[in-house]
């Protein structure tokens, strides 16, 4: 167990708990406790599939093995964290892939997540730039609807906040 991937992880559930907090401060959301799914943020990265495959590859040497091991424990976070976007893709056998419409909690816990980076780079309005590359994410059009709404609701107050 890597102590610098153990510091990340507890850092990282804390700016999305922070994140969580300044939406609810800022009265985009109107709930005032902070729900499960938020506190128990990303707790299988502790699990015996991801702890060991994550810590070698972002704090460890990689080569191929160590990229084929995270792989796996991507694979498994992201079928275990219902706030990935690609836990709702359905994968059909004879039917094209369909974006399933988030619960909002995970719609939420999702933004939060993305968030938390820019908490821990200090720049909030990194989310922007981050989101615009990534748009190509598989999202049902409800749930994108709601992202960018979001999104623009903290902008405009980021940049009120000027």
């Amino acid at each position: 167990m890597s102590q610098e991937y153990t510091q990340y992880i507890i850092e990282h559930k804390a700016n999305v708990e922070k994140a969580f907090k300044w939406l609810v401060d800022h009265n985009i959301f109107e709930n005032f406790e902070i729900p499960a799914n938020i506190i128990e943020h990303d707790l299988s990265k502790y699990s015996a599939e991801e702890y060991a495959a994550y810590d070698e590859y972002f704090y460890g040497k990689k080569n191929k093995e160590t990229e084929k091991e995270f792989n796996y424990a991507w694979l498994h976070h992201i079928h275990n964290n219902p706030h990935h976007w690609q836990y709702w893709v359905l994968i059909n056998d004879d039917e094209p892939e369909e974006a399933l419409e988030m619960p909002l909690e995970y719609a939420i816990e999702m933004i939060c997540d993305w968030w938390s980076f820019s908490f821990k780079e200090g720049n909030l309005e990194e989310i922007f730039d981050w989101y615009k590359k990534h748009k190509g994410m598989r999202l049902h059009p409800n749930t994108r609807k709601f992202v960018e709404e979001t999104l623009d609701k903290i902008k405009k107050i980021l940049e009120e906040e000027k």
